[in-house]
C-alpha cells in the first residue's frame, strides 16, 4: 500500500531563522523530533520543550519533526513549527 507523505514546511535557512517540516504520517507513534543547529548544546533542549508544546497546543501526537536552526529565538521556533503543522493538518483535512 503506498502512503502519502502528508507534511508541512516552514521557515528558511536564513540567519536567525529556522526550517520545520512536520511529518504526519511516517507511520511513528509518539513524537520524533531531530534538530540540527550549530548551538545544539546550548538550546537544543529549549527548541524541543518550544516544538512539543506548541504540537501539544494543535493535539498533534504522532509526528516526525525536523529542525534545522540558525539561531531563531523562542517566538520564531514557535512560529515556524505551529505553521508547519497547520500546512501538514490542513493537507490531513483536505483544505
Amino acid at each position: 500500500m503506498a502512503t502519502t507523505e502528508l507534511f508541512g514546511r516552514a521557515g528558511t535557512l536564513e540567519s536567525c531563522d529556522l526550517m520545520a517540516t512536520v511529518y504526519l504520517d511516517k507511520g511513528k507513534q509518539g513524537l520524533e523530533i531531530e534538530i540540527h543547529s550549530p548551538a545544539l548544546e546550548m538550546f537544543g533542549k529549549a527548541i524541543e520543550d518550544a516544538t512539543k508544546e506548541v504540537l501539544a497546543e494543535l493535539r498533534v501526537e504522532n509526528a516526525l519533526v525536523q529542525i534545522q536552526d540558525r539561531g531563531a529565538l523562542d517566538f520564531t521556533v514557535r512560529a515556524r513549527v505551529e505553521a508547519a503543522a497547520r500546512r501538514a493538518l490542513a493537507l490531513k483535512k483536505g483544505v
